[in-house]
């Protein structure tokens, strides 16, 4: 019996260790918590600024507004990114793996690549002043990075990242609501996934 269970435990620390080697784990659930509170703050930055008809629908957006909103979303990028690397760094140097190993550079190709697409369709879709398609496709190209993103960290963000296109999506269905979908997908749905991988992987 003492055998079997040896045998188990040697077999589960092999699994651990070949999912080191082809994985980056040291993800911060905390900074998804933080990160979705910059979203919801940034969104109520932007709500106050645009003029809204009905709620979360907005007809018309000025030229020095959309100079503004681009503003909002730089600082909140780069607050995001700031703390996301703060508390990673700090967590794999806490579990004693490579931040900058070759898992966290396929982990950064694969996220880059729907990522820095996503942004140059979004920038033709201002220069064009299709506006109210801008937070759709936000959505959706951020959640098709972080599927892609999931087959090198943690599985969980791949079920994030389909929670974003499908918002995504139901933001270009319904055309004008594009701030309050933006607010769930960036803001309550990181809050939520942050929490969840706190409490599983780092509580």
């Amino acid at each position: 019996m003492e055998d079997h269970k040896k045998y188990l435990d040697d077999l589960s620390d092999i699994k651990n260790i070949m999912e080191r080697s082809s994985r980056f784990l040291s993800l911060s659930g905390l900074s998804g918590i933080i990160v979705g509170i910059y979203a919801l703050i940034g969104a109520g930055v932007a709500y106050r600024l645009l003029d809204y008809e009905n709620g979360f629908t907005v007809r018309y957006i000025t030229l020095e507004q959309i100079k503004s909103l681009i503003l909002i979303a730089i600082t909140v990028l780069v607050a995001s990114l700031l703390t996301s690397i703060f508390l990673t760094y700090r967590k794999a140097k806490k579990h004693k793996q490579q931040v900058f190993g070759s898992q966290a550079k396929r982990l950064l190709i694969n996220m880059l690549i729907p990522l820095v697409t996503g942004a140059a369709f979004v920038l033709i879709l201002i220069e064009r002043r299709e506006l109210l398609l801008a937070a759709p496709a936000t959505l959706i190209f951020y959640g098709l990075a972080l599927v892609n993103a999931s087959k090198y960290t943690l599985h969980d963000i791949r079920y994030l990242g389909l929670l974003e296109i499908a918002l995504g999506l139901l933001a270009s269905y319904f055309v004008g609501y594009g701030l309050f979908f933006w607010s769930i997908g960036f803001g309550l749905l990181h809050i939520i996934y942050g929490l969840v991988m706190y409490l599983k992987y780092e509580r």
